[in-house]
């Protein structure tokens, strides 16, 4: 029976999905085209990036989100951007992004860095 247990848990173990590592929340005011959130560092173990972006107002019902990993002495490296649109449908509607991991460094993502308007977010949070 212990046995039994045993490696019905390992197999449980091997495929649950890992936890995020950390985390940190925020919030946007009038954040104009281009703008660029605070830093972090993505360990080694990075599980990818999560953000999400809860209350959304502004001009447009969409802002564009791109991750961003910083490159030493060269341009930056920018991945998929995403559109949010969701978090225009109310105070409590959320947008969410997922970004896969891109190994350990640091990161931050910019708001409609191909244009748009400015935008406020009532509640964000940035999970690594």
């Amino acid at each position: 029976m212990a046995v039994v247990l045993f490696s019905a848990f390992t197999i449980v173990a091997i495929f649950a999905a890992p936890a995020q590592a950390a985390s940190w929340n925020g919030s946007l005011s009038g954040a104009a085209p281009g703008f660029e959130s605070r830093r972090w560092t993505a360990p080694t173990s990075s599980t990818g990036t999560t953000i999400k972006f809860t209350g959304c107002t502004g001009s447009q019902s969409v802002v564009n989100v791109t991750l961003y990993k910083v490159v030493n002495n060269g341009p930056d490296t920018g991945y998929v951007k995403a559109a949010f649109t969701q978090c225009f449908a109310g105070s409590s509607s959320t947008s969410t992004g997922n970004w896969g991991d891109h190994g350990a460094g640091e990161y931050y993502f910019v708001v409609n860095d191909g244009g748009g308007d400015r935008v406020s977010v009532r509640s964000l949070t940035v999970s690594y």
